[in-house]
């Protein structure tokens, strides 16, 4: 029996068994009868993605009950109005919408077990099956029906469309060369994608809920941060071979924590990684031996140095900080990350080098860090970021750590992004009553300079650019929304390209050159 089969199996007899509603509807056994065979016994996944709200992300009971009764198309998910009541089929979404009591191991033999290579690296060809710019490439996340969409970032026709894992989340990772893209679901599948032969070529599951993932300097390693278990994987980036499953738990073994982030930080040959539930940074090395950056005086040969074993392939530094840390930004060298506090009141600036904050900054309504973009402005480096819960963005001298300006929005936002050949910041105003707007400011000056409307009454954000910064492009993030290609310069519109919810689209060159307009 395979591993993930067998633990599926185990958790099944942890999934409050004989759960019987007040009606008399036993909630596990119509699981086991109507669900399983895709889902798997343990709602652990299988053909099906896993069942469990933390990789269902904001499914509300009523709407998985609607996809329950009719199904979700474009996919092989059918309805069961036919067949279940409408009480059997509320009793099925809140038991989908329970959490595991227990939850199964996932280490290095269910990742080995969960691996499929199914293109070998001689089977590929050696120049793009196209004729497009293969730098110039859009990847495009539809989460309306789950597929990815490859579009010509000249033409802005599509190359093609696949279907993808259930809820890709946290952004594909693009190997150095801008050739391979790996995407990761929320239930934890690694998927390897050629963009020159545009086809998988490998894939393997990683955790069972899992949040972000990121790739080394050098495209060797693949991290992947998860919430369920409590790990950091690494992975080999071109085979999803593991190479190590890393409990995250404080000095002592005691606490463990679930990875709120991983973020690569190529200047230092490491990566730095967010944790949910300890006051801590860490800091993962990835090169062999570890880099001069983590203060390591010795040869790798000599083993323990400053209290870290650097025999350990992935050495770790700890950075303590009062409270736990989310949403991650850089400086360009790395050695500075600025985190938002978990209250949402202020941020915190960490020198890794000396492994201690350094700054805090009062920046309430929760700044949304990880979508902030830097640029030069009157030779000085500046951060910019949105915020979640206020119409704001805030803007912040990265020299200083001394807020420059607030300046106020059509209301709070998510997406920010510039280009190095643009004078101006996109941004949108998603999370509030003025969804439909996206507004552009001026780098110089930090002042609005127009409020667009795309299509009005419709969730507009997430711009990305072209690689030249001559074309952004904004998603209408509805099932029967759009790509819109503006004219970067005039802001004009001069293309629509239909898509079933677009939440990201991601320019390789952008990505692989770490455009300065672009988060990371």
């Amino acid at each position: 029996m395979r591993p993930w089969l067998r633990n599926s199996l185990l958790a099944a007899s942890c999934l409050m068994p004989g759960m019987v509603l007040a009606d008399g509807i036993d909630a596990a056994a119509l699981y086991a009868q109507k669900c399983a065979s895709c889902h798997g016994a343990g709602r652990l996944g299988g053909m099906g993605p896993a069942l469990l709200p933390e990789n269902l992300g904001r499914l509300k009971p009523e709407e998985a009950a609607k996809i329950i009764a009719e199904g979700r198309p474009a996919t092989q998910m059918r309805g069961f109005s036919g067949e279940l009541s409408a009480e059997e089929v509320e009793a099925l979404a809140s038991f989908v919408m329970t959490p595991l009591e227990k939850v199964p191991a996932w280490g290095r033999e269910e990742i080995l077990a969960s691996r499929q290579v199914l293109v070998r690296p001689d089977q590929l060809p050696d120049r793009p099956r196209f004729t497009a710019d293969p730098l110039n490439l859009f990847v495009v996340v539809e989460a309306g029906d789950h597929h990815v969409t490859i579009l010509d970032g000249d033409t802005f026709e599509p190359l093609t469309r696949f279907a993808s894992r259930f809820a890709l989340h946290g952004g594909p990772k693009f190997s150095p060369d801008g050739r391979f893209v790996t995407f990761m679901s929320r239930d934890g599948w690694i998927t390897r994608y050629d963009l020159w032969s545009l086809q998988v070529v490998a894939e393997a599951r990683a955790g069972i809920n899992s949040r972000n993932i990121a790739i080394s300097g050098d495209g060797k390693v693949l991290a992947v941060a998860n919430y369920l278990p409590n790990t950091l994987v690494l992975l080999d980036a071109a085979t999803l071979e593991p190479l190590e499953v890393k409990p995250v738990q404080d000095p002592f073994g005691k606490k463990s924590s679930r990875v709120s982030a991983v973020y690569q930080a190529a200047p230092r040959q490491s990566f730095v990684v967010a944790l949910k539930d300890l006051p801590e940074v860490w800091e993962v090395a990835y090169s062999d031996p570890p880099p001069k950056s983590f203060g390591f005086v010795h040869s790798y040969e000599q083993g323990m140095v400053e209290g870290l074993d650097t025999k350990e392939r992935f050495p770790v530094r700890r950075s303590e900080v009062a409270e736990p840390l989310d949403d991650f930004f850089f400086d360009p060298t790395y050695a500075y990350v600025i985190g938002a506090s978990r209250d949402g009141r202020k941020a915190v600036v960490v020198n890794l080098d000396v492994r201690r904050p350094i700054k805090e900054l009062p920046l309430p309504g929760m700044p949304h860090l990880g979508s902030g973009i830097s640029w030069e402005r009157d030779g000085r480096r500046v951060l910019a970021t949105p915020h979640l819960q206020e119409a704001a963005i805030s803007v912040i001298d990265m020299k200083s750590w001394e807020l420059v300006k607030r300046i106020e929005t059509a209301g709070p936002g998510f997406f920010m992004r510039s280009h190095e050949n643009s004078r101006y910041v996109w941004t949108d105003a998603s999370l509030g009553k003025a969804k439909d707007t996206i507004q552009v400011i001026d780098k110089e000056s930090l002042e609005i300079e127009a409020s667009l409307r795309p299509e009005p009454g419709r969730t507009a954000g997430h711009v990305e650019f072209t690689r030249d910064g001559r074309y952004a492009l904004v998603s209408i993030m509805e099932r029967d929304g759009a790509l819109l290609v503006y004219d970067a310069t005039t802001l004009q519109p001069v293309r629509r390209i239909p898509m079933n919810k677009p939440v990201g689209k991601y320019n390789v060159w952008n990505k692989i050159s770490r455009s300065e307009g672009t988060s990371h």
